[in-house]
């Protein structure tokens, strides 16, 4: 990119998993790096399991936010119980139910107790679509399951004709020739309790994910990658405190594996994968500060 665009540095913008690339970017070509910015960031030095426990870990914070908006609107809200818990609790049950009996979902398409545990995660990646989230197990409570599927296909990229993006596939790919490690059948079982601790909601569904390259047919590259970049230009990474997807704790990880001097933290406390497309004013003019005029923001600043 930097060579086609004939730029002497390379000034990145990288989301999400566009982090570990621009992490790794940093540690190769150190000397190339210009304005780059990190948000929503991959822990760099967690191993594939770490960073699954942590995304369980994620997901039931950003539930729990959730719930507890849900509880604080009293009446308004549409969900069944008077406490997060007992929100919680109705999920749950509403989990067990689809396991057993999947319902009606769209057209002759029903919804399953994974997609509805999927159409649950893809709501809370931004907090416009918690009342989605709403609406849907309240739907699916009274046996229409139409909106969590809708939500379910979003995530895994379905289209209304019943084609699906490259998204997940690519991820698969991408994540199982990163990653060395491998799970059996019966090393994933004796991890299950683990993920069920970190996230009553979530935990099943992402422990399972652990044997998603038990066979995959090329070996993957590393346990952790390396991302410190000694001599780099200064990388403005963002954590975000709600982030369900890439939990607060890795944008400080990835600021101190970048190194003294590289690694700039700004936090946004906030719900969400992602702060700058968060429409937050602090963060947004942070980064376009940095981006369009070199000013880097001082490390630590937090933005509300």
């Amino acid at each position: 990119m930097r060579r086609v665009l004939g730029d002497d540095k390379l000034h990145y913008f990288g989301i999400s998993y566009g982090t570990e690339l621009g992490g790794v970017y940093a540690h190769l070509f150190p000397k190339n790096v210009g304005r780059a910015v990190f948000d929503a960031v991959v822990d760099p030095t967690s191993t594939a399991v770490e960073g699954s426990l942590g995304q369980a870990r994620g997901f039931q914070l950003a539930f729990t936010n959730f719930a507890e908006d849900c509880v604080a609107r009293g009446d308004a809200c549409q969900l069944p119980g008077s406490t997060p818990e007992e929100i919680q609790q109705f999920v749950i049950d509403l989990q067990n139910r689809l396991e057993k009996q999947p319902i009606p979902g769209i057209g002759d398409r029903e919804l399953t107790q994974t997609q509805a545990t999927n159409g649950i995660a893809q709501a809370l990646y931004s907090k416009e679509y918690w009342p989605l989230l709403e609406q849907g197990l309240d739907e699916a409570d009274g046996g229409d399951g139409s909106l969590l599927l809708a939500l379910s296909d979003a995530m895994n990229g379905r289209n209304r004709e019943g084609q699906y993006s490259n998204l997940q596939a690519a991820n698969a790919a991408i994540n199982c020739v990163d990653f060395k490690e491998r799970y059996s059948l019966d090393q994933t079982k004796a991890r299950l309790p683990e993920f069920r601790k970190a996230s009553p909601v979530f935990g099943d569904y992402l422990g399972w994910g652990l044997m998603g390259c038990k066979h995959w047919p090329v070996p993957g590259q590393w346990e952790t990658p390396d991302v410190s970049a000694p001599g780099a230009a200064p990388i403005v990474v963002i954590g975000n405190t709600g982030d369900p997807a890439t939990p607060y704790e890795g944008a400080r990880a990835m600021a101190e594996a970048l190194g003294e001097g590289v690694g700039v933290e700004l936090t946004y406390e906030g719900e969400g994968h992602g702060a700058y497309n968060s429409g937050n004013k602090c963060v947004a003019e942070a980064v376009d500060r940095y981006l369009l005029n070199g000013k880097v923001p001082a490390s630590g600043t937090v933005c509300r």
